[in-house]
């Protein structure tokens, strides 16, 4: 599992942060670089930072109920800026999970996940996402 660029990001006015902060830790000790935007972000601000910082993979807490509101947002977002390879992760109590998928969230992760699975499902999507850009690069 090749070890990518993580953004892990608190989208709209959910300030409850200590499952962002949980994760961030998780995979940095699983060998990630980790980038943590902090609370009340914009999907713009998400979106931006991904860009900048070159990630992998972007992963949204969010507690707020507001997640059919702001993540379609991040999903327009990185499509409109040629992102489509960057990997969308959901993480929180998140009852529409396959609508979100429908958008083209990669994986959603609920309360009851644990270490092994998120940092496997993370690995999986950064390891497709460098095998993606070889053939990009060999083409």
């Amino acid at each position: 599992m090749a070890k990518g660029r993580i953004l892990i990001a608190k989208v709209g006015l959910d300030g409850h942060d200590r499952g962002a902060r949980l994760i961030t830790r998780i995979l940095m000790e699983a060998g990630f670089e980790v980038l943590y935007t902090g609370l009340r972000q914009t999907p713009e601000a998400v979106v931006h930072a991904a860009m900048q910082e070159d990630v992998d993979v972007i992963g949204i807490s969010i507690l707020s109920g507001s997640h059919m509101t702001l993540v379609p947002r991040v999903m327009e977002l990185l499509r409109e800026r040629g992102m489509e390879d960057v990997s969308v992760v959901v993480g929180g109590i998140i009852p529409d999970v396959e609508e979100l998928k429908a958008l083209g969230v990669a994986a959603v992760l609920g309360p009851g996940a644990d270490d092994a699975e998120i940092v496997g499902t993370v690995g999986r999507l950064v390891d497709r996402r460098i095998a993606s850009q070889r053939v990009e690069g060999a083409a």
